[in-house]
């Protein structure tokens, strides 16, 4: 069954939660309205419509549907073309998948806070076990091969952050991880992925990390975001 009801994503500019949502929306074909808003000064409105205070939340007409993983799977249930396979089983790895990239996405934010090196490495050895266990599950070039899913809609953002660690420094954390470099390069290309962001997204992400204060922070001192 299609929705017809007005749809409009509430976001701010950095999240990737959002950028998953954007992804599901344009693969589907769906019209909606974007509203960024700033987290740090949120609007009243913004705090009736969203109980945890957090983007994205989706406004279907008048209601309120928050959470990312609850976004998609409203869109699964209600837009076409399918995102998730047919297939119960399948259909299941792929939502235990899409859980897997958010808890990526919790050990990123744990490595570019960390505050001095020990803690840096210790996130970083964390999210290399993880990528290693993405590269023996791939069929490419897309998560399950020929088709693009909700896992890539939520793995494309996951790659944004490595565009600006590699800038920083090299980490290792993809290094000899040849089906996971064919999934981010063609992830890159996808016109959804990059329509996601805006065009300012890689200034304010490193500008985002330099003001953390952390161990990744001081690694950026006297570098600049333009290659």
């Amino acid at each position: 069954m299609t929705s017809q009801a007005r749809l409009t994503l509430v976001s701010h500019k950095l999240c990737p939660y959002v950028q998953r949502a954007v992804v599901a929306l344009t693969e589907k074909g769906v019209p909606f309205e974007r509203v960024d808003i700033d987290l740090a000064d949120k609007p009243d409105w913004f705090r009736r419509v969203s109980p945890l205070g957090k983007t994205p939340v989706l406004l279907v007409g008048d209601t309120a549907i928050f959470e990312s993983a609850v976004i998609l799977e409203y869109l699964e249930d209600t837009q076409a073309p399918a995102l998730h396979p047919a297939d119960p089983l399948a259909r299941a790895e792929q939502r235990a998948f899409v859980e897997f990239g958010s808890a990526i996405l919790n050990d990123i934010a744990g490595l570019y806070a960390a505050p001095d090196q020990a803690a840096f490495n210790a996130r970083r050895a964390v999210l290399r076990e993880k990528f290693i266990r993405v590269e023996t599950r791939l069929r490419t070039p897309w998560f399950d091969g020929a088709c693009f899913s909700l896992v890539d809609a939520v793995f494309g953002p996951v790659f944004r952050y490595f565009d600006a660690f590699e800038r920083i420094g090299d980490f290792g954390v993809l290094a000899d991880l040849p089906k996971v470099a064919t999934w981010r390069a063609a992830l890159a290309t996808r016109p959804s992925i990059q329509a996601s962001v805006s065009p300012d997204y890689p200034a304010l992400l490193w500008g985002f990390l330099q003001a953390r204060g952390s161990h990744l922070s001081r690694l950026m001192d006297g570098k600049a975001l333009a290659a």
